[in-house]
């Protein structure tokens, strides 16, 4: 198999001027049927089909304990908060020295994080080594507010990557088929998700991590289709302990498109709005998303031991004028006094598990439990992302 691995330079490209003519596409096989596509495809399966590696790491012991594995996993949504993200990763209680880093929504050149590499920036200040698989080519600034934001994007890439103090080998990133066609919608774009996939070189025993990130405007059974494809790959690989994190975006909805949203919306308000938000945005594993949950049981994962139990990782409140700018683009107008009705009924916020550890061939560090981090916030009180970040400590099984 080829080596994806490559350096920072593979990012490199001169696609923006092609966008303005991709843009009139409305379909991604519109697209690849054009002149202009034909001529860029060489470029952009380079950049896709990519993993950029980098070794910042300066050899310092770093960290915990040597028989105990710390993971974190956090959506920190494009980075637009860097510096911060990074003193939080440097200097959190919670944050601070873990052997492995599974982050998601990482930007590369785009406007809306300040045209920053953010997962080079996040290495180099940490020194860590790291790998970071592009997901997408962003043919513009965003969607929602994102689109207003100044400038113009630089490089256009989006993806997700994985951090630790360890050496990291046999990187490789596994393709995602797309829930939804991503030319199509408000926010047009290239590419498809991918889990990340390496062996960390731990001074307890090497161990297997994924950054996984699941599609969120799909099905429930888009996701678990996603995640079989995921679990089918780590069977053909050596077995070693293994731990699986991030942004599942087990909303419970099927986000597909506006209508099947909009009647997933009623059918939890005809199940009681109070119930929903207590019973199930917080437990998706319970009824909603159950079937994807049972996939990884089957196959040996357990879940349960490594995820704190019924606390939101993503917080909605209906006053946010960002989030309802956002939520207008895939959400048609008429639907909003019926949405504020409903959530007025929970008092206007509820919060959704979207983010996850599962693991193989290990188990829970005794008396310190898996933990959800909030309070993320810059010195103006502004959530550095949308997500929360989640932590677990582990061992290989019997040790």
């Amino acid at each position: 198999m080829k080596d994806p691995t490559a350096s920072p330079e593979v990012l490199e490209h001169e696609l923006n001027r092609h966008f303005p003519d991709l843009l009139r596409f409305e379909s991604l096989a519109e697209a690849e049927r054009s002149d202009v596509y034909r001529r860029i495809r060489p470029d952009v399966e380079r950049i896709l089909e990519a993993v950029v590696i980098g070794d910042h790491a300066d050899g310092e012991s770093r960290g915990r304990a040597s028989g105990s594995v710390r993971a974190v996993a956090w959506n920190i949504e494009r980075g637009s908060f860097l510096d911060e993200i990074i003193s939080q990763l440097r200097d959190h209680e919670l944050l601070s020295n873990a052997d492995v880093y599974l982050l998601t929504e990482l930007d590369h050149g785009m406007a809306r994080s300040g045209n920053r590499a953010v997962a080079k920036e996040i290495a180099t200040s940490l020194k860590l080594n790291y790998a970071f698989a592009p997901i997408y080519i962003a043919l513009q600034k965003g969607s929602g507010v994102e689109s207003q934001v100044e400038g113009e994007n630089t490089a256009s890439i989006h993806g997700l990557a994985m951090f630790s103090p360890h050496p990291i080998k046999n990187v490789h990133a596994v393709p995602l088929p797309n829930g939804k066609d991503k030319m199509r919608g408000k926010e047009k774009r290239l590419g498809y998700l991918r889990a990340l996939i390496a062996d960390i070189e731990h001074p307890g025993g090497t161990f297997r991590a994924v950054t996984l990130h699941l599609d969120a405007h799909c099905s429930r059974a888009h996701r678990r289709r996603q995640m079989r494809i995921v679990l089918d790959h780590l069977e053909k690989l050596p077995e070693i302990p293994t731990i699986i994190g991030g942004d599942w975006n087990t909303s419970t909805y099927n986000s597909q498109n506006s209508t099947r949203a909009i009647m997933g919306y009623w059918r939890r308000v005809m199940m009681g709005p109070k119930r929903v938000v207590r019973d199930h945005y917080p437990y998706p594993d319970r009824y909603f998303e159950r079937p994807m949950f049972r996939d990884l049981e089957q196959r040996g994962y357990s879940y349960k031991p490594f995820n704190e139990a019924g606390v939101g990782t993503l917080h909605y409140d209906m006053e946010s004028v960002e989030k309802n700018t956002n939520l207008r683009d895939w959400v048609p107008e008429w639907c909003f006094p019926f949405i504020f009705w409903a959530s007025r009924r929970v008092g206007g916020k509820f919060s959704l598990r979207l983010d996850w550890f599962a693991g193989k061939g290990i188990e829970p560090v005794p008396n310190k439990p898996p933990q959800t981090i909030a309070g993320l916030v810059n010195e103006d009180g502004v959530p550095l992302s949308d997500h929360d970040a989640i932590a677990v400590d582990f061992r290989p099984s019997g040790r």
